[in-house]
């Protein structure tokens, strides 16, 4: 969550965790609560509440956070955004073939923390088996794009439209 919200400068990194010691009790673990609070994040603009309204299904919310995304690209640049986009996705691919979806199970499965496994019981309701294997496919499409692949001059926020189209249709 960090590396999502900070980047990889790990000098970044590890000056935010000295400030986390600092405030947080000595032997606390770590939250994703504790880091939103404390790090002052944009908690309506970042890919994970862009995860989390793709899969609730609130397109309002989703197209708000690209409009910001595509407004501040170099904070938000696109090919995280898809990257975060597919590796959920991929993640609902894993969770519909899953046996077991006790809370436990899928946490160690999809490798998330159980914070956020409703998070996923909510989008596998929303979107069937079928429709996460077209949206992998849509979301390859997209990445290729941005990366100048058979679409010249296409902005940011208009293949970050087209993904929600195609998600959402």
């Amino acid at each position: 969550m960090l590396v999502e919200f900070l980047g990889t400068d790990l000098s970044k990194i590890s000056n935010e965790l000295d400030k986390l010691k600092i405030v947080l009790p000595k032997g606390h673990s770590i939250t994703a609560k504790d880091i939103e609070e404390n790090i002052g994040i944009s908690k309506d603009y970042n890919n994970f509440e862009l995860r989390k309204a793709i899969g609730e299904k609130d397109q309002l919310k989703a197209y708000k956070i690209i409009t910001y995304f595509s407004q501040n690209q170099k904070d938000n640049p696109i090919v995280v955004t898809t990257g975060l986009v597919f590796g959920f996705f991929s993640q609902l691919l894993q969770y519909h073939g899953l046996k077991d979806k006790s809370k436990a199970n899928v946490a160690k499965v999809l490798k998330v923390n159980p914070y956020f496994v409703s998070d996923y019981d909510i989008a596998i309701r929303n979107y069937p088996m079928k429709k996460v294997s077209g949206i992998v496919a849509t979301l390859r499409e997209i990445d290729v794009k941005s990366k100048g692949v058979g679409a010249n001059a296409i902005s940011q926020h208009d293949l970050l439209k087209e993904m929600l189209v195609k998600i959402f249709n």
